[in-house]
C-alpha cells in the first residue's frame, strides 16, 4: 500500500515506524527524506516571528515547495498512518485524510482524551496492531473492487 506517515520532527518513533512499513512491503512518503521542510531553512529565528511575518513566509517559495510536496504525497497515499504525539499540521493531514476517505491508523499515546480521534479506522498502540491494520483494510479493498 501507499502510506504517508504524519508526525512530527520531534517524534522519535516517526523512522522506526517508516523503516517497519518499508520493511513490510510497503511504499511510504517519509518528509523526513532528502527535501523535507522546515521553517528553519527560511528564517533560523522562525519561532519568534510575529503572525504578520508568519503569513507572509508561508507564501515563501520554500514553503510553496514544501507544501507542494507533502500535498502531492496526500493525493498519493492510499493510507496515512499518524504516530502521536504530533502537532497541528500532523493532526490537519489526518483530518484531511479522513475526509477525503482514504485510510487512517493512528498509533495513539497516553495524554490528553480526544473525542475526534473516532474519526480514524483504527486506533493502535504499536506497529504491530498497525500493519494488521494495514491489511484488514487491503482484504477490504480487494473485497470492494471484487463488487
Amino acid at each position: 500500500m501507499k502510506i504517508y506517515v504524519a508526525s512530527s520532527w520531534r517524534n522519535e518513533k516517526q523512522p522506526l515506524v517508516v523503516t517497519a512499513l518499508i520493511e513490510a512491503g510497503h511504499e511510504v512518503y517519509d518528509f523526513r527524506s532528502s527535501e523535507g521542510f522546515k521553517w528553519a531553512q527560511i528564517d533560523k529565528n522562525w519561532s519568534g516571528w510575529t503572525i504578520e511575518e508568519y503569513m507572509k513566509n508561508l507564501k515563501h517559495p520554500l514553503a510553496e515547495k514544501g507544501f507542494k510536496a507533502d500535498h502531492e504525497a496526500m493525493e498519493w497515499a492510499d493510507v496515512f498512518v499518524g504516530v502521536q504525539p504530533f502537532g497541528r499540521s500532523a493532526s490537519i493531514e489526518m483530518g484531511w485524510a479522513a475526509g477525503k476517505g482514504k485510510g487512517t491508523i493512528l498509533m495513539i499515546e497516553p495524554g490528553e482524551p480526544e473525542l475526534m480521534v473516532k474519526e480514524f479506522n483504527f486506533l493502535c498502540l504499536s506497529i504491530n496492531e498497525v500493519l494488521s491494520s494495514l491489511k484488514l483494510i487491503s482484504e477490504l479493498r480487494r473485497i470492494n473492487e471484487k463488487d
